[in-house]
């Protein structure tokens, strides 16, 4: 099936999914260089969360890009977009 096709709730719900498990894993590994909890290296952590960032950043511009879509959602999604361009450049910036 189309990602085109689904419906835009489950796509922003899906959307939310990923972008906070994408920041919270990238939230672990400044969390591990502050306390020392493991003796481990944690750039491949930080790419699998900022990719999955990525990937809900990419759902939330599809959701825009769809023609008639409910207002709300819409709004959900312009934030959805601020958040994790945000989040991006903060961890762009801090590795």
């Amino acid at each position: 099936m189309n990602w085109m096709d689904k419906d835009e709730e489950l796509l922003i719900q899906r959307s939310f999914i990923f972008g906070v498990t994408g920041i919270l894993l990238c939230l672990i590994p400044l969390a591990n260089g502050y306390f020392q909890w493991l003796d481990a290296p944690m750039q491949p952590l930080n790419g699998v969360g900022i990719a999955l960032q990525l990937f809900a950043l990419s759902i939330s511009v599809l959701i825009l890009r769809k023609r008639k879509i409910k207002e709300a959602v819409k709004e959900k999604a312009k934030k959805m977009i601020l958040v994790l361009t945000v989040s991006l450049i903060f961890f762009f910036m801090v590795i």
